[in-house]
C-alpha cells in the first residue's frame, strides 16, 4: 500500500489536528457539516463527503473518528461494517454499556480499533514503562500522577464531557494500567466544584484527589485541577525500591522553585495538551497507518477504554457517596 485513503469523521479541534498530521502520509476524505470542513479540505487537498456517503464508501483503507463523544459508540458500530481499521478518540462513550457494545461490534466484525490514548506513544511514558519492566527502579512501591489544566474548557464542553474523571483523568488511569501492568482494585475520591455553576450544574468538580489501590497492594495517587494557572501540568512519578522515575520533569515543568539560587526550570510552560503531546499524537497516527497497512497490531484497545472508564466510574461513585469503591462493584460480571 502506497498512500492509503483515510476517512475522517469530525473536524473539530482534535479532528483538524489529526487531519493535518495524516495529510503527508494519506489521502483524506472528511465529513463534517461545519464550515471548517471546507476550509480544511481545501488546505489539505482532501475530499468532502457527508457522513452517510462516507459510511457507505468502498474506497477507504481506514477510518478516524473524532466526532463528539456521545456519537463515538454508534459510529464504531456503523463503521465496522466497512471492514477496515478504525481509530477513535477517547472515550468511546460516557457509559460502560455503550463502550462494551462498541467493543462487541468490533470484535464480531474482526475489525481492529485503536483508541486515542496518546500517552502510549509518548517517549517519557514509554521509557518509564520499559524501565519499570526491566527492574531499573526495583520493586514498585507507589505511584503519583496528575493532569492539571491551565484553565477550564468552555461551559458547553464541560456540559458534555462526562466530568473530570471521564474527560481528564481517564488518560492517567489508562497510563497507570499500561505503565505498571497492574489493574486497579479500589478507589477513594474527593472533589469540589468550588461553588461554580460551570461544574456544579453538571455534577462535576474543578479539583479532585484520588487514592487508587492496585494489585499487590501498591498505592497510587492522582490529582486533577481545572485551574493550574502556571501552565498545563502532566506528570507521573514511579517510586521503587532502587530509584524514582518522573515523567513530566522537563524544562517546561510549570513550577517555580523557591530554593535559594535555583534557576530550574527555564523553559516556557506548556499551555495545553496539544502542545505537550504533539509528538505523541503524530506517533499514534503513524502507528495507526501501520495497522492499516497490516504491519502492526493495536496497543490501545477498546478493552483498555472499558477498563479506564470503569476506574473513572468508580471514582465518580466514590466522590458522590463519600466512600471507597471496589472495582468489582463497577465491573459487569464480577
Amino acid at each position: 500500500m502506497s498512500r492509503p485513503t483515510i476517512g475522517i469523521f469530525g473536524v473539530g479541534r482534535i479532528g483538524i489536528m489529526h487531519a493535518r498530521l495524516l495529510a503527508p502520509y494519506a489521502d483524506l476524505v472528511v465529513a463534517d457539516p461545519r464550515p471548517e470542513c471546507a476550509a480544511l479540505a481545501q488546505e489539505l487537498g482532501a475530499t468532502i463527503r457527508d457522513t452517510g456517503e462516507l459510511l457507505a464508501s468502498t474506497d477507504l483503507d481506514g477510518i478516524v473518528i473524532t466526532t463528539p463523544t456521545d456519537t463515538h459508540a454508534d459510529m464504531i458500530c456503523e463503521a465496522v461494517k466497512l471492514g477496515v481499521p478504525i481509530f477513535c478518540e477517547k472515550p468511546v462513550a460516557l457509559d460502560i454499556a455503550s463502550t462494551q457494545r462498541a467493543n462487541a461490534a468490533a470484535k464480531a466484525a474482526g475489525v481492529p480499533v485503536q483508541i486515542g490514548f496518546q500517552r502510549h506513544f509518548d517517549a517519557a511514558y514509554t521509557q518509564a514503562r520499559e524501565r519499570l519492566a526491566a527492574g531499573e527502579i526495583g520493586e514498585l512501591r507507589r505511584v503519583h500522577m496528575g493532569t492539571l489544566d491551565q484553565a477550564p474548557a468552555p461551559r458547553e464542553f464541560l456540559a458534555a464531557s462526562g466530568g473530570i474523571y471521564t474527560d481528564c483523568l481517564i488518560h492517567d488511569f489508562d497510563a497507570l494500567r499500561w505503565v505498571t501492568g497492574r489493574e486497579v482494585t479500589e478507589v477513594y475520591a474527593v472533589g469540589t466544584d468550588l461553588g461554580q455553576a460551570d461544574f456544579a450544574d453538571f455534577g462535576d468538580v474543578a479539583e479532585t484527589a484520588v487514592i487508587l489501590t492496585l494489585q499487590d497492594n501498591v498505592y497510587a495517587t492522582a490529582h486533577s485541577s481545572r485551574y493550574n494557572g502556571a501552565g498545563y501540568d502532566v506528570r507521573m512519578e514511579l517510586h521503587g525500591t532502587r530509584g524514582t522515575d518522573f515523567v513530566g520533569l522537563d524544562e517546561h515543568f510549570p513550577v517555580t522553585s523557591v530554593e535559594p539560587g535555583a534557576t530550574y526550570p527555564q523553559g516556557e510552560p506548556w499551555t495545553d495538551f496539544i502542545l505537550r503531546f504533539k509528538d505523541a499524537y503524530e506517533r499514534e497516527l503513524l502507528a495507526f497507518l501501520e495497522i492499516v497497512a497490516g504491519t502492526a497490531s493495536v496497543t490501545a484497545t477498546i478493552d483498555d477504554a472499558v477498563a479506564s472508564l470503569e476506574i473513572a466510574a468508580a471514582c465518580a461513585l466514590s466522590r458522590t457517596e463519600h466512600r471507597p469503591v471496589k472495582l468489582s462493584e463497577i465491573r459487569v460480571g464480577d
